[in-house]
């Protein structure tokens, strides 16, 4: 896998993954660069220099800023663990996709869960998107800092939330207003796919549906916008803001 970019490559150095290689583009001497290529040779990183061509060869997002790095395949983390890294917190909070396919709404939503703080986020293996050098740019690098889970069944693993005590929500319309439904204590909200939404079945299978109010004339909202709204409404009431 790729990562691509200084805001990327600086969030890949701050966590654990192990990096490979970072290739970086002749006559990067301005100050920012210099101190990722500080910290990577600290961590013993190593690091190789190129022609900008190099790179723009190499790139696949073609804004490489000057540094790719080069790490092992993501790794998700397994389900039960991040159950088990949560199972005392009173304020217990996942995200659950439910058929986002799009590259570009996972990374975003990656990185909203990141900046709120998500215990972790559970996608499915099937019709959905993965974890990819796209995905984790867009991501600004979030992939790094948050628990990721890949799940073979998303309503099994509602059922194992509902087991644990997590109260699941919907985020679809026709439910109650979001600001107007307690959002406290352990969470889970089930995020739909670009064009279908929440799967009926798993609507059925979550305590309850919420919604956004919509005064428009356009009755959804693009998928990670939809999360960033449900995600910030439920910390504004944890947090008492």
């Amino acid at each position: 896998m790729q990562i691509e970019g200084k805001n990327s490559v600086r969030e890949l150095l701050k966590s654990n993954k192990t990096v490979d290689k970072l290739l970086v583009a002749n006559g990067m001497r301005d100050v920012e660069s210099s101190t990722l290529m500080n910290e990577a040779k600290r961590k013993g990183i190593k690091v190789q220099f190129a022609d900008k061509s190099i790179l723009d060869k190499s790139s696949v997002t073609g804004r490489h800023q000057g540094f790719i790095a080069y790490v092992s395949d993501y790794k998700y983390c397994e389900f039960d663990d991040m159950l088990e890294a949560a199972k005392d917190k009173e304020d217990a909070f996942f995200v659950v996709l439910d058929g986002v396919e799009d590259p570009h709404n996972l990374g975003s939503i990656i990185r909203v869960c990141e900046c709120g703080g998500i215990d972790g986020l559970i996608i499915g293996k099937h019709r959905s998107a993965s974890v990819t050098d796209a995905v984790m740019r867009i991501s600004e690098g979030g992939a790094n800092h948050i628990k990721i889970a890949k799940v073979t069944n998303i309503n099994g693993a509602i059922d194992r939330l509902k087991e644990e005590n997590v109260w699941v929500y919907a985020l679809e319309l026709g439910g109650q207003a979001i600001y107007k439904t307690n959002l406290k204590g352990r969470l889970a909200l089930v995020v739909g796919g670009e064009d279908t939404g929440v799967n009926s079945l798993t609507q059925k299978k979550c305590d309850g549906k919420i919604s956004i109010p919509m005064y428009g004339n356009v009755n959804s909202l693009n998928a990670s916008v939809a999360a960033g709204i449900g995600i910030f409404e439920a910390l504004r009431q944890r947090k008492d803001v």
